[in-house]
């Protein structure tokens, strides 16, 4: 993508709602702490974050930023480093979350 916004280059936004099983929870925060360390290691990866829901504890968010989509379909998702992510992760997932791709429209702040 080249579009641009204000200046600066426009970033891919990665969501992925993710609802972990109840009794897993730590395990996964555990699991998630080690996979961040891939992520955060592939081109064309910019930042990320894991929240976690108040109201439900077992409902997660992850937000990953990314320069462009290719760069999480196919940069990371082809990789061999996705195999270790799936590894690690993916049996914590009930059910499997749908990722979707946003890019920014507009912005507030800095």
């Amino acid at each position: 993508m080249s579009h641009e916004t204000k200046g600066r280059k426009a970033v891919i936004l990665e969501v992925a709602p993710l609802s972990v099983r109840p009794d897993q929870t730590k395990a996964f925060e555990q699991a998630f702490a080690q996979a961040q360390k891939i992520i955060a290691s592939m081109p064309g990866y910019i930042s990320h974050e894991l929240q976690r829901c108040i109201e439900q504890a077992n409902l997660y968010i992850l937000l990953v930023r990314w320069q462009t989509l290719d760069d999480h379909e196919i940069g990371f998702r082809k990789s061999t480093q996705y195999q270790e992510w799936k590894k690690l992760l993916h049996h914590f997932y009930e059910p499997f979350p749908t990722v979707l791709h946003y890019e920014l429209v507009t912005h507030s702040g800095t």
